[in-house]
């Protein structure tokens, strides 16, 4: 079984967040502190703003038509998150949100993001010129590239799911 840390880290998220503003509230003093939370909420809300949601409806738009989306829409994208990120009331947050606004790690972000994009040009899909086949073609990919006759389904009248739909 496959560890993944995302549940481990959305559960020790708010535990390492309050401990950040326990030892910034020593620190600080208390009105400091809320001032710099509520100064970084302020921060994320005018990025947010500027940038707006709409950045990453464009980015779904261009998975969904088949197209990667390009490293222009990175920058922008990025900077949607990092604002989410400063909207989060906490010092972890901020702090992942300053480093994703440094260029040169919106670009390691770029680079470990785009090895992980598959493009398929959908048959329904928009394609504005000629698309590379970028396909796998590593023999030991767990792709699997099948086409509309490869895989298709009939129904078979001796199965006991036979006419039947969800919820009967």
């Amino acid at each position: 079984m496959r560890f993944s840390i995302l549940p481990a880290f959305i559960l020790l998220l708010p535990l390492a967040e309050i401990a950040g503003f326990v030892v910034v509230g020593r620190a600080l003093g208390l009105a400091l502190t809320l001032a710099l939370v509520m100064l970084s909420f302020v921060a994320g809300m005018i990025l947010l703003r500027r940038q707006g949601i709409g950045i990453l409806r464009r980015m779904s738009s261009e998975g969904r038509n088949g197209m990667m989306p390009g490293r222009e829409l990175l920058r922008p994208a990025m900077n949607v998150i990092a604002a989410l990120l400063l909207i989060i009331p906490g010092f972890l947050s901020d702090l992942i949100a300053i480093l994703i606004l440094i260029p040169p790690v919106r670009d390691l972000v770029w680079r470990a993001i785009a090895r992980r994009f598959v493009v398929v040009n959908a048959k329904g899909g928009y394609s504005p010129g000629p698309q590379p086949d970028v396909r796998d073609r590593n023999p030991n990919s767990k792709v699997v590239d099948l086409d509309e006759e490869d895989y298709h389904r009939e129904p078979k009248p001796n199965s006991p799911w036979f006419g039947k739909h969800l919820g009967d």
